[in-house]
C-alpha cells in the first residue's frame, strides 16, 4: 500500500472510530506498528490528526481531507465516471469545471480524446477555478484554458471567494461539470466549505447544462453547504453502485442518470 493510500485509510479509519492505537491501525492497514507511529507523527505534524500516547484521534479537519488524499478513493469508479462524462463534450464546446478528484479524472479524459486533439477540431474551452485542472490542461493545444481569480484553498485546489466572481459572471457555459461532496435529493449538491459552494453555485448559474459527476457513495449523503437544489441538475453522471431504486428517484425528479 502506497503511502498516500495508508494515510488516507488511517484518516478514515479515524472518520468512523474517533480514536485509534498504534496496534489497531497496524492490524486493519496489515503493516508494522514502527510504520503506523511514523505516519501518525506526519499525519499530526500536517494537523490531520491528534497525537496521543499510543495511538491518535481524529480532528475536525479530517473530514476534509487534502485533494491528493483522496485520490485512492473508489478510484476505479472516478475514472470510468469522467471517461463517461467525457463523451458529453463536443469540439468547440465552452464547458465549466469545479475542483475535485472525479473533475480532475475527467479534465484527463478530456485531454486524451483523440477526437478532439485534432487540427480541423475548433478547441474546447475550460473554465475552472481548480488551479491543478488548470495546470494539467494548460499544455493541451486543443484545449483553451480559461482560470477565475480568487483564493486557492490547499485542500481541494480551488480558487474561492469575490476575486472568483468576476470572470464567471462574464461567461456563458454550454456545460458544466461540479464534483461534489454529497448529492440528495431533498437537498440537492452540497460540498464541505461554503467559499467553494459559493463559487460552485455561480460555475451553475452560468450553463445551459449542469452536469453532476460523483460516485456512488455520494448519493443520498449531505455536506454542509449547498451548492443548488436537485432542479438546477440535468444530469448525474455515477458508477454502477448506484441502486435501481436511487436511480428512478433521482429520474422522477427530473435528473437523467448516467452509470458508468
Amino acid at each position: 500500500m502506497a503511502r498516500y493510500e495508508r494515510w488516507n485509510a488511517i484518516l478514515e479509519l479515524l472518520t468512523h472510530e474517533g480514536r485509534l492505537t498504534v496496534e489497531e491501525a497496524a492490524a486493519s492497514l496489515a503493516v508494522s506498528t514502527a510504520t503506523i507511529r511514523r505516519d501518525f507523527d506526519q499525519l499530526a505534524q500536517q494537523q490531520m490528526l491528534m497525537r496521543t500516547r499510543g495511538g491518535a484521534v481524529s480532528q475536525s479537519v479530517s473530514y476534509d481531507l487534502p485533494l491528493r488524499y483522496k485520490t485512492a478513493r473508489h478510484a476505479g469508479e472516478k475514472q470510468r465516471i469522467a471517461a463517461r462524462a467525457a463523451e458529453l463534450v463536443s469540439p468547440g464546446s465552452i464547458v465549466g469545471m469545479n475542483g475535485g478528484t472525479t473533475t480532475s479524472e475527467l479534465a484527463r479524459a478530456l485531454a486524451t480524446r483523440a477526437d478532439l486533439n485534432v487540427e480541423e477540431a475548433p478547441p474546447v474551452t475550460i473554465v475552472t477555478n481548480a488551479l491543478n485542472i488548470a495546470s494539467e490542461l494548460t499544455v493541451r493545444r486543443h484545449i483553451k484554458i480559461v482560470v477565475t481569480g480568487g483564493v486557492a484553498r490547499p485542500q481541494s485546489y480551488e480558487l474561492i471567494g469575490p476575486l472568483a466572481v468576476g470572470v464567471l459572471e462574464q461567461v456563458a457555459l454550454d456545460v458544466a461539470f461540479i464534483g461534489v461532496n454529497a448529492i440528495d435529493l431533498d437537498n440537492g449538491a452540497s460540498t464541505h466549505h461554503e467559499g467553494e459552494a459559493s463559487v460552485n453555485h455561480l460555475l451553475v448559474s452560468r450553463a445551459a447544462k449542469v452536469v453532476v459527476v460523483a460516485d456512488a457513495s455520494k448519493v443520498g449523503a449531505r455536506a454542509f453547504a449547498r451548492i443548488c437544489p436537485i432542479s438546477a441538475i440535468h444530469t448525474l453522471v455515477t458508477d454502477s453502485g448506484l441502486a435501481d431504486e436511487d436511480a428512478a428517484r433521482f429520474a422522477e425528479a427530473g435528473v437523467e442518470v448516467i452509470r458508468a
